[in-house]
């Protein structure tokens, strides 16, 4: 019997449709240069972990590559289908198993989306911090698998602080849980955070155990303005360096305070060169952005204020999630349908923010492309947008040499390639670079040991 026989006796919905594969090929991020999608042989859609068991080990009898997927809102390309793979979509795995409020834990299948978790668990008095931009639709499998992050990290952390439990299917099918539910646990390897962020190359995870938090106070959002974004960086140096504390502090330049606004008007300072939005969730948060006020100032602030209610801090707030959908907006304004945006994901020490901030204007000016920098600066995780026509080989070219500009600026100031949205295909060669050979030749000997065959996300993270 071939592969397809074996998995429609198992799947009798399996998905062979040419045009179905195709829009299930990709993920959401813009590549270039050789990095390409594949044509995938065909996709299954299982309920449960032993549906996802009985897929690996038809795919791993007939050596067929598979490529676990969510939602498909990744940004390196991790979830792109390669040629003759198997999809596993987890999509409809996507039940909360339980909410446990005693232990403050919730546990979950991969397909429960970010948003809808972060619902359930607030009906009990509870909290899930990680808050990527995009989780109203990516899932809690998806997060896990890249280590997602968001605007809350800077005091609570990403994905992994979170992650107590898993239940994985490994490279031959067979089912491996780790992890605990109880709030310390140091029993043997720490084979929960091994799996946490490495992208489906290890193994598809089908069960997640959650650490919960109370619900915070309600909190205050303060603004503040600058007339260049070196100022701003500076500020935010000199506000983590206060010992403040923010539930949030996050960086906007003025490309995506003019593309947000033209994208979705609400009134945004399109005047001003770079905007932070900081927030404070604790008890006498007025104390400590009063304390934030007077460090914005001293770096340079032009105008600085407090939003008036929850409605407006939740509205800037949902401004900057608006920033993929509104700089992908400017770029087919500028360039028409093949203007595209090519997403950096870059963290680096944060009292290097400013340099950083103003050394990404010189790559821009020096390339002539035009980038837009936001991100988590709190925690010196930033996001540098550039904006190129794929129709233009110049342009492409010089969209290319300017993310690499700044993936190389990156790690000669002892940052790293990636803070929150994984390697994929983008970053395998720039993981290489900051890792070293020592540290590929670690990373390879766990694949090899996890995924002999190599069927687990082939040429994701690291190149094959």
């Amino acid at each position: 019997m071939t592969v397809l026989d074996d998995l429609r006796a198992a799947f009798p919905d399996l998905v062979t449709d040419p045009d179905i594969l195709t829009s299930l090929g990709r993920d959401s991020a813009d590549l270039f240069g050789d990095d390409k999608t594949g044509r995938p042989l065909a996709a299954v859609r299982p309920t449960s972990t032993e549906q996802v068991a009985a897929a690996v080990r038809i795919a791993a009898a007939h050596r067929v590559p598979i490529v676990p997927q969510g939602a498909r809102t990744g940004l390196t390309g991790g979830a792109n289908a390669i040629d003759g793979a198997l999809l596993v979509c987890l999509d409809r795995m996507d039940r909360i198993i339980e909410i446990d409020v005693a232990n403050r834990l919730a546990v979950v299948q991969p397909g429960v989306v970010n948003a809808t978790l972060r619902r359930a668990v607030a009906e009990h008095g509870l909290f899930y911090p990680p808050d990527p931009s995009s989780y109203e639709m990516s899932t809690i499998g998806g997060n896990v698998a890249t280590n997602a992050g968001g605007m809350c990290c800077v005091k609570y952390g990403v994905t992994t602080e979170y992650v107590l439990g898993l239940e994985v299917v490994l490279a031959d099918g067979s089912v491996l849980r780790c992890g605990r539910r109880t709030v310390k646990g140091v029993a043997g390897y720490d084979l929960t955070r091994l799996f946490v962020g490495s992208e489906g190359t290890l193994g598809i995870i089908t069960e997640i155990t959650l650490a919960l938090r109370p619900v915070p106070p309600p909190g205050l959002t303060l603004v503040a303005l600058f007339g260049s974004l070196r100022d701003a960086g500076a500020a935010v140096t000199a506000i983590t360096s206060s010992g403040v504390g923010p539930s949030m502090l996050e960086l906007l330049d003025k490309v995506h305070l003019r593309a947000i606004e033209a994208y979705r008007p609400m009134g945004l300072p399109v005047e001003a060169e770079a905007m932070l939005l900081v927030a404070s969730d604790v008890e006498g948060a007025d104390a400590k952005l009063a304390v934030v006020e007077q460090l914005c100032r001293a770096a340079g602030a032009t105008e600085v204020y407090v939003a008036s209610d929850a409605e407006e801090a939740e509205a800037l707030q949902a401004a900057r999630r608006l920033s993929h959908p509104a700089m992908t907006k400017l770029a087919q304004t500028t360039y028409g349908p093949s203007g595209e945006v090519i997403i950096e994901d870059c963290a680096v020490p944060r009292s290097s923010m400013a340099d950083f901030c103003a050394a990404i204007e010189r790559i821009a000016a020096q390339r002539g492309v035009t980038i837009g920098v936001l991100g988590h600066a709190g925690d010196g995780n930033l996001h540098p947008k550039i904006l190129m026509d794929r129709t233009n080989p110049a342009l492409t070219e010089a969209a290319k040499l300017a993310f690499d500009d700044i993936m190389q600026l990156t790690l000669s100031i002892g940052g790293t390639c990636t803070g929150e949205h994984g390697v994929g295909l983008i970053k395998r060669d720039w993981l290489a670079r900051e890792i070293g050979p020592v540290g590929m030749r670690v990373h390879r000997a766990i694949k090899a040991a996890l995924d002999p065959a190599n069927l687990l996300n082939p040429g994701k993270v690291i190149a094959d």
